[in-house]
């Protein structure tokens, strides 16, 4: 019989609970259709928004408050390695072994207490403050179902108040039917049941009122009080948690200081005792270039930086067709034939801008110094240099001094696709100031719109920088081969590059 009563008891709250929320939807749909009013409290609604929104920073703070509590004990850890390893490496006959593990065991014990009072006075004090906010969140979700509960009641209070008269209306109708068929007695009795059922489902409705009207104002007159104090207890809390944090880790850091000082004095005093074995350490050049602005990037494959060949020029180079018994003029005045194929007639040598040196045959007799007229090379005729050329100076010397006579001739260097000394006209097939060229010898990826896009292979013309103090080191300005080719159009085309991506090519 208990276990019939209990199972019916069960029953009836699970049905009641079912009607409340039918009840509940229905009263919503007929909110949001605007054919039932919706009792409304800005302040209050303002007070749920602070709510959550304290919520929110809570949740926030106490999560980045377990993240550094994790780097402190990270921190922790990797600090007790280096000690070990200290410990390890230190020798049993070098001076202050015994300070240095003292230090080390000290600088253990300060990292478990500065994790500890964090978790103590910061973390615990913040799990408490959070703690609230569950139950405050339950109960003002139910304020809302017994708001709709409350406004359902009145509607359904209202709608009964309405149709009272109709009632009225429908009540007199059938009595008006009956008096022709029941007895006088009978109408009297019908009439009465009728007015008292109506009566009494009006009463019922006001008592429903009523108690959901108090059930609703007691929730809400108490979280009134209450969200409003606990938005306003955020400042304290703030203030606390972050003072609680500064001051221990303000104390952490002067104790950690006196422990490095101290195993500081300990390993002056072992250099002291090991001078001569002092290990210096030397300032490295670093193979990783650092981002634009400062140097070139690396290339891809750490291959270092590739640089142009530079040659020096003290000695001629031997030309392709030349023979060691060549005959050499017996006088600066006189004509010099060079060996088949040494110079390309009419164009100056390999390097240009060096000098090319003829030393005449040890049997050769100086004679008077005379300006050179011409000098014939592959077959052509080059015009002698002024006066103050250094061919008639080696050669004026040579006789004074009666030593070999040495004829050097200078031929006009080409810098920038122009003749140094001459009309300064550049060549149409290259940019104006063009330098030298140089080839990609690995991909680069532009990463910014004033860059070049390179491929290895490709080839850029290197030009100067319009405004030189622009020019950061490691870069270069330039415009690719290809692009110049096609469209002639430096302003369009150029762009910068890392130098340690090329190589300078003839």
């Amino acid at each position: 019989m208990a276990e019939m009563g209990s199972k019916g008891v069960t029953a009836g709250k699970i049905a009641s609970n079912v009607q409340k929320k039918l009840t509940r939807a229905q009263e919503k749909v007929l909110q949001k259709l605007g054919k039932a009013d919706e009792t409304k409290d800005e302040q209050f609604e303002q007070c749920v928004q602070n709510f959550n929104k304290q919520l929110t920073e809570g949740t926030r703070l106490q999560k980045d408050l377990r993240t550094y509590l994790a780097s402190v004990k990270a921190m922790h850890e990797a600090s007790k390695k280096l000690n070990e390893c200290l410990q390890e490496v230190y020798e049993p006959d070098w001076p202050g072994r015994d300070e240095a593990n003292k230090i080390a065991e000290n600088n253990d014990l300060l990292w478990m207490d500065y994790h500890q009072k964090l978790v103590d006075q910061a973390l615990l004090t913040m799990d408490t403050y959070l703690g609230q906010f569950p139950d405050i969140k339950s109960r003002i979700a139910k304020r809302g179902r017994k708001l709709v509960d409350y406004d359902s009641a009145r509607h359904h209070y209202e709608s009964l108040q309405t149709a009272k008269k109709k009632d009225e209306a429908k009540i007199a109708k059938p009595v008006s039917l009956l008096e022709k068929a029941a007895p006088q007695w009978c109408q009297g009795k019908l009439q009465a049941h009728l007015v008292a059922q109506t009566n009494l489902l009006r009463n019922q409705a006001e008592e429903e009122l009523i108690k959901a009207q108090k059930v609703f104002e007691e929730m809400n007159v108490d979280l009134q009080e209450e969200l409003p104090s606990l938005w306003n207890s955020r400042v304290g809390f703030y203030v606390n948690t972050f003072q609680s944090i500064a001051g221990l880790e303000e104390n952490f850091h002067k104790e950690m200081s006196k422990l490095n000082q101290n195993l500081n004095d300990v390993l002056v005093s072992l250099e002291k005792q090991h001078g001569s074995n002092t290990f210096t350490v030397k300032a490295q050049p670093s193979d990783n270039a650092p981002a634009k602005g400062n140097k070139s990037p690396s290339p891809p494959d750490g291959s270092p930086a590739a640089t142009p060949e530079i040659r020096v020029n003290h000695e001629p180079e031997p030309a392709g067709g030349a023979t060691p018994g060549a005959t050499l003029p017996k006088s600066p005045s006189q004509p010099t034939e060079s060996p088949a194929g040494s110079l390309p007639s009419g164009e100056p040598s390999a390097a240009e801008g060096t000098f090319a040196v003829s030393w005449p045959s040890q049997t050769a007799e100086p004679g008077p110094a005379q300006p050179a007229e011409a000098l014939e090379v592959a077959g052509g005729t080059q015009p002698a240099a002024g006066a103050q050329e250094p061919g008639e100076t080696a050669a004026s010397e040579a006789a004074s001094s009666s030593l070999p006579a040495v004829v050097v001739e200078t031929f006009p260097a080409t810098v920038n696709g122009t003749v140094e000394g001459g009309s300064g006209a550049g060549r149409l097939d290259l940019p104006p100031g063009f330098m030298f060229k140089v080839q990609a010898q690995h991909d680069y990826t532009a990463t910014d719109t004033d860059e070049l896009q390179l491929k290895a292979g490709d080839v850029v013309l290197v030009i100067p920088f319009q405004n030189p103090e622009e020019q950061d080191e490691g870069w270069l300005m330039g415009v690719k081969e290809s692009d110049w080719n096609q469209h002639k159009e430096l302003e369009k085309c150029r762009g910068v590059f890392p130098e340690n991506f090329t190589e300078r090519v003839p």
